[in-house]
């Protein structure tokens, strides 16, 4: 509750209580249906491979001025691939943490989670796992489950799995996968989401509706049979019905997501381009659209009083913004990527 009532703060001040960054376009892997390398992710005409990205201090004195600009509670690195920047990380993580933010690194443990992340408060390595062995291996080659499951040692990572049409198919591949991973004693929490396509898509990633409802059926079951799926029923019921728009999408409209240049701004969402939000599955869509379905004392929903703040948290932007004096924000100078 505490959290919210900060974050309700941030809001009414007009920032974003959640920053996202892609620290880099840089990645050896070639996801199929990967959002961040799609051609529309940054709007059509630029791609993420084709923005140019930092290094070394660069990168270190761009992140800290976003942070410090934005003013997050919360801040998510992803990529491309965060732990090709595990040297610059290896400096930023415990700067932001010193801010006192919630910092999550989304990565494929392709190489190994630097030892010294474990001691780090309030950060969260989240490790994005395609499914069982057999398919994630060919899909997040060289990020296999030989890989992954030495480099997380020490750690006490998040795994997080989107689940796709050929695992939603599969009779118990969601148990089977939660079965091994609630093993491994280097893992603290499970999380699933769903594919998300883009409007118009049609994938073999995309889940149909039938699969959806089946899905949500297994969520629920094993969130109740494992005690590391920790996603609570109202977050897994979001995904039977979706915010219908990114207008709808509190987590949308409370994030500033900046791609791997520090200046594009992706919209309207992570995703980028023209999501299909019908079919979103999202998790952390799914999680705040459960606060807001909420009713505080079983009467009152909570969506109204966030559709409230965040107006009232514009105005107060756009006047900040006007009387703000532009030459007090520090450049910032690219240099190329490795």
């Amino acid at each position: 509750m505490e959290g919210i009532v900060r974050s309700w703060g941030r809001i009414l001040s007009g920032y974003s209580p959640s920053l996202s960054i892609e620290i880099t376009r840089e990645c050896p892997l070639r996801c199929p249906g990967c959002y961040a390398f799609g051609d529309e992710h940054l709007g059509g005409g630029l791609t993420l491979r084709d923005v140019r990205d930092f290094k070394g201090q660069a990168l270190v004195d761009g992140i800290l001025a976003l942070v410090d600009r934005h003013r997050p509670m919360h801040v998510s690195l992803v990529g491309g691939e965060p732990l090709v920047r595990f040297r610059e990380l290896d400096v930023i993580l415990p700067r932001l943490a010193d801010r006192g933010l919630h910092v999550q690194v989304v990565t494929s443990a392709v190489r190994p989670i630097p030892a010294a992340w474990a001691s780090i408060p309030r950060l969260s390595v989240v490790v994005s796992i395609d499914g069982l062995q057999p398919e994630h291996d060919v899909r997040r080659a060289p990020a296999t489950y030989d890989r992954i499951l030495k480099h997380i040692v020490g750690q006490q990572v998040v795994v997080h799995c989107t689940v796709t049409r050929q695992q939603a198919i599969r009779q118990d591949y969601l148990r089977e996968f939660t079965d091994f991973w609630s093993a491994q004693p280097h893992v603290r929490k499970i999380w699933f989401s769903l594919y998300t396509p883009q409007v118009g898509e049609e994938s073999e990633e995309k889940l149909r509706p039938e699969d959806r409802a089946r899905v949500v059926t297994d969520l629920h079951a094993l969130a109740a049979a494992y005690e590391k799926v920790q996603m609570p029923r109202g977050m897994i019921d979001v995904y039977a019905e979706p915010p219908s728009s990114p207008d709808d999408c509190i987590f949308a409209r409370v994030t500033q997501t900046i791609s791997a240049d520090l200046q594009t701004r992706i919209t309207p969402c992570q995703f980028g381009g023209t999501p299909d939000c019908a079919n979103c599955g999202c998790i952390a869509s799914a999680g705040l659209g459960a606060i807001g379905r909420h009713k505080l004392g079983g009467v009152i929903p909570i969506n109204p009083i966030f559709d409230a703040s965040i107006g009232l948290g514009r105005l107060v932007r756009k006047w900040r913004e006007r009387s703000a004096d532009d030459t007090d924000t520090p450049a910032i100078v690219p240099e190329p990527g490795v």
